[in-house]
């Protein structure tokens, strides 16, 4: 046999799979958002630092964007499972209203009007559930006009006034007390993240949520119970949206009756941005939660830097085109963008 003829042995390329789990995590791709995170501290640092790299800033930031974190952490079981789910900003403002009228107006107890406001966020859910589930609509619609509906509950409810007193004094106190240093909005924020953590990466409902997202029809003929999940999913989005709404009248102590709606671009462009990130493709909680604080960080540092009022919302639909592009990119929640 000639030397021509001799067999040359050829190396295959690594495949993603032999690639350590840590290796591929720590890909920069994969976390470029906390490279582009060190970025904006670095320049905006540099730019003003007798404002910027301050303690209060810090805080501020960070107490700040609990309320947005949280309403972004509604919309990611229901974005795993293919979902939208826009009426969270009129759960969020639904649940302001009802709980500082409960104490307020009707002199409910704090533990009972907490209650009740967060049992009508699994009432919407239902609602939402049943209009995507039972009647077949479009999750984009039945969730738009059910904003809609909310808004004029939330109207119907008030009377049209806002609620500025009569709210206990020990209900707003909790609201600002602090742990450790940490506002309590942050520390109710951690608890959601958990939890939702847990039970997106760690439970079975979890592994079937984004086989659903992924391909829903191949998700229901391998046994998945699609339409309990997706209620599961939409109950579950009105649940921590009301809980948003409990949150933000206890930091704030009174309740505003459009205060909802500003959070609802944001919590979407955190979530696709988050999807980008830690877990390519799917949203996740950590991934969600940074993008939150890098949004917020730039936001920010345009701001100390003397930018106009309008920078909140540039930044925040910047980030959604951007995070949707990325995910079209990616070829994941194709039912979705």
């Amino acid at each position: 046999m000639t030397a021509v003829d001799t067999p040359v042995e050829q190396t295959a390329p690594p495949s993603e799979q032999d690639i350590p789990r840590t290796a591929r995590f720590f890909t920069l791709s994969n976390v470029s958002l906390l490279f582009i995170w060190a970025v904006l501290i670095a320049v905006f640092g540099l730019l003003t630092p007798e404002t910027f790299l301050t303690t209060d800033t810090f805080r501020t930031v960070l107490a700040g964007q609990a309320i947005t974190a949280i309403m972004a952490l509604a919309l990611l079981m229901p974005i795993a499972a293919a979902q939208f789910d826009l009426s969270i900003a009129g759960s969020m403002g639904l649940g302001i209203v009802l709980v500082a009228t409960f104490m307020a107006k009707l002199e409910l107890g704090v533990p009972l009007a907490i209650g009740l406001t967060l049992l009508s966020g699994v009432v919407i859910g239902l609602v939402n559930a049943f209009i995507v589930v039972g009647l077949r609509v479009n999750s984009f619609i039945a969730t738009l006009g059910t904003g809609s509906i909310l808004v004029a509950a939330i109207q119907w409810i008030s009377g049209g006034q806002q609620i500025v007193a009569g709210i206990p004094q020990s209900f707003t106190d909790l609201g600002r007390h602090e742990v450790l240093g940490i506002p309590m909005s942050v520390v109710f924020m951690v608890l959601i993240a958990v939890v939702m953590w847990y039970v997106l990466e760690l439970r079975q409902t979890g592994r079937y949520l984004y086989a659903i997202g992924s391909n829903t029809e191949a998700a229901r003929l391998a046994g998945v119970r699609v339409n309990r999940l997706t209620t599961i999913a939409l109950v579950v989005s009105g649940l921590i949206a009301s809980a948003a709404g409990i949150v933000f009248v206890m930091r704030i102590g009174s309740a505003s009756l459009d205060a909802g709606t500003p959070y609802l671009l944001p919590a979407f462009a955190a979530a696709f941005l988050g999807a980008t990130q830690f877990r390519q493709g799917n949203v996740n909680v950590l991934g969600t939660l940074v993008a939150v604080y890098v949004l917020a960080t730039g936001v920010k540092g345009v701001q100390l830097i003397g930018a106009p009022f309008w920078v909140d919302d540039l930044f925040n639909g910047a980030a959604l085109i951007i995070a949707v592009a990325l995910a079209v990119r990616s070829g994941r929640q194709k039912a979705l963008v």
